[in-house]
């Protein structure tokens, strides 16, 4: 029985801007606790439409939303600093959210390197 290796060249190469996409979300993530994640936020908006009906897509609103859902805990860690009774809470909350932020890149860059999409 011949196989037949069949390389679809737009398919990776937006596979390939979704794994730059999660490689830059990480490196802001550690480098500046997620202040620069706007710059790739921006990129998925703008590419997200060209990866429709492909599992790529699934990437970029799993990076959008759980950019979204940082930036609440954050705010939220943000007022609980502003009081002093919540100060050590605040720390807590940005912690969690933080290793969140980490579990959500890790788990969205390992189902993209094995071509699956991910429950967005």
């Amino acid at each position: 029985m011949m196989q037949e290796l069949v390389l679809d060249t737009q398919l990776q190469s937006r596979k390939n801007l979704a794994w730059w996409l999660y490689l830059f979300h990480a490196a802001s993530l550690v480098f500046s606790m997620g202040a620069f994640g706007w710059v790739p936020l921006i990129i998925s908006y703008l590419k997200r439409d060209d990866a429709a009906g492909t599992f790529v897509y699934s990437h970029h609103t799993w990076q959008i939303r759980s950019f979204w859902w940082y930036v609440v805990w954050m705010i939220l860690g943000g007022l609980l600093f502003a009081t002093v009774v919540g100060i050590p809470l605040a720390f807590v909350v940005w912690g969690a959210a933080w290793l969140w932020k980490a579990y959500r890149l890790l788990r969205g860059f390992f189902a993209l390197n094995d071509n699956k999409p991910i429950p967005a």
